[in-house]
């Protein structure tokens, strides 16, 4: 019997449909991250301000949130292989234009709209994906999504720095144009019945968008993912802000030092993610959930109390090794938590409160890391993802990873 990666790679061939929506993702997310180093090194060179990296970087994450609060029925109302195009060729023409911008505001301009389009993407893609593999192939679908993503982000990452460093950023933006056409093309090869089973009839906008809070708070499992993820993102939140100045200030490690700590959370993300459904099915989800934030916890605390940037890597590998796991476990409690005519709107429900918890999170950790210090702030980042921990194991307590989902209030 196959196990682990062997088995999951063994989808590929079964699954055609899956296949081109892998494909797609591993596509797109190579070529967005190439294009979010030049993206930043574009804004900072044209203004040498902080400010407007800030602004680039939220305009990357608050269009999710008002998608999730005000159009999150809309994943679950239109064609879904239809909005993963539109958001492809949106994304495609936007990258096309950022070769020609002639200011910051146009960069970031055309960034929220590249980002408006990936709000509408993401939930898309995971609320189709349990139609698009059996039931038991579930939890390796997801595990092989989330994997390429944060191979795309690593190996991205890396490609983005060499290309801006020595060609400029308009070549990342022609590559990113380039890479969401290959991934337009492999969405059209899924049959559009294949990411939805049926679209949900409206009841009335007001009513649409509050079925997405309904569907949530009405199942254990999401209510689960709901509180344990919201506590996940502050606590990442200030991860996020205070890396940069452990690695300069704490350890005198300078921009490598950083981007060490980042490589360290990109492969431990890779390798968790790609592990998680095998630890599923021998623990099972409440465990596996619990310890995944868990461990993301120790990983942060380790990492804030080490000696050198070289130890706090690996344990910053740890941690994204439990982030990658956790990831994993919401997307698959989401996906069996909720029909299929709601799961649009859960997911973007969720999404919406977690991206603006990250986004006040920021703003609040900031200050607070100038005042107390990183090592300080990732002690604290550690308390509340050591919460979220024991939340989500005790809220999942009798769910299982291969549950059906269950019963909703809300009807489409």
């Amino acid at each position: 019997m196959l196990t682990g990666p062997r088995r999951q790679f063994k989808l590929l061939e079964r699954a055609p449909a899956f296949r081109s929506l892998y494909l797609s993702t591993l596509a797109s997310n190579l070529g967005t991250w190439i294009a979010v180093v030049a993206l930043t090194v574009d804004v900072y060179d044209r203004t040498h301000s902080a400010k407007w990296v800030s602004a680039l970087l939220i305009v990357d994450f608050l269009p999710a949130v008002a998608i999730g609060l005000l159009l999150g029925p809309l994943v679950d109302r239109l064609s879904r292989r239809r909005l993963l195009i539109w958001a492809d060729l949106t994304r495609l023409a936007v990258f096309v234009g950022l070769a020609f911008t002639t200011s910051a505001g146009q960069v970031v301009a055309l960034a929220a709209v590249a980002g408006f389009a990936t709000g509408f993407f993401r939930p898309a893609v995971l609320a189709g994906l349990p139609n698009l593999v059996d039931d038991a192939d579930l939890g390796d679908a997801n595990s092989m999504l989330r994997s390429v993503e944060y191979i795309g982000w690593t190996a991205g990452t890396l490609l983005g720095g060499a290309i801006a460093a020595t060609s400029g950023p308009h070549l990342a933006y022609w590559l990113n144009a380039g890479s969401f056409l290959v991934s337009a093309v492999l969405v059209m090869q899924i049959a559009d019945s294949l990411l939805q089973s049926a679209r949900a009839e409206t009841r009335g906008y007001r009513r649409d968008v509050t079925d997405g809070f309904s569907v949530v708070f009405s199942s254990r499992a999401l209510v689960a993912v709901f509180i344990s993820w919201n506590l996940a993102m502050w606590a990442n939140a200030g991860v996020n802000v205070a890396e940069v100045v452990l690695a300069k200030t704490s350890f005198h490690s300078g921009s490598f030092g950083y981007g060490l700590l980042q490589a360290g959370s990109g492969i431990g993300m890779v390798i968790g993610s790609l592990y998680a459904s095998t630890w599923l099915e021998q623990r099972g989800v409440s465990f596996v959930y619990g310890a995944s934030l868990a461990l993301t916890a120790f990983g942060v605390l380790a990492a804030g109390v080490s000696p050198d940037v070289w130890v706090a890597a690996a344990c910053m590998a740890l941690s994204g090794s439990g982030n990658g796991a956790a990831i994993v476990c919401n997307g698959l409690l989401v996906q069996r938590g909720a029909p299929d005519r709601l799961r649009g709107r859960a997911l973007t429900t969720i999404m919406s409160a977690t991206f603006a918890m990250l986004g006040i999170g920021m703003v609040v950790w900031g200050p607070v890391t100038d005042a107390i210090g990183a090592r300080w702030v990732f002690g604290g980042a550690a308390f509340f993802a050591f919460a979220g921990a024991v939340v989500g194991r005790e809220l999942t307590r009798g769910v299982s990873a291969a549950g059906a989902a269950e019963p909703v209030s809300a009807s489409g």
